[in-house]
């Protein structure tokens, strides 16, 4: 079994002000990327006003189909055009991991 995870670190535009206009970029996105069968989630910058972290998680039985599905999640989030992706951090874990 491996598991996969990405964090997405993004720039929301110069409208999201507010703690409610930034959630109507970030469920979207999370929303969008769930179709993916990964789990996601808003796991940074929670307060902070046109920033934020995205966090996905997969779990596969081989290690190709994990980053396949991680190549997929971050060309869906580099491919939005209403944020900014900054810097994406990837970690796989395998079987000989403890």
């Amino acid at each position: 079994m491996f598991t996969g995870c990405v964090e997405f670190d993004l720039l929301l535009p110069s409208d999201s002000r507010s703690l409610k206009a930034k959630r109507s970029y970030v469920r979207p996105i999370c929303a969008s990327l769930r179709k993916y069968e990964v789990a996601v989630s808003e796991v940074g910058g929670q307060k902070l006003h046109g920033r934020t972290t995205i966090g996905v998680a997969a779990v596969a039985g081989d290690l190709h189909h994990v980053q396949e599905i991680l190549d997929t999640c971050e060309h869906h989030v580099a491919g939005r055009p209403e944020v900014e992706l900054l810097s994406v951090r990837r970690r796989i874990f395998g079987p000989e991991d403890e």
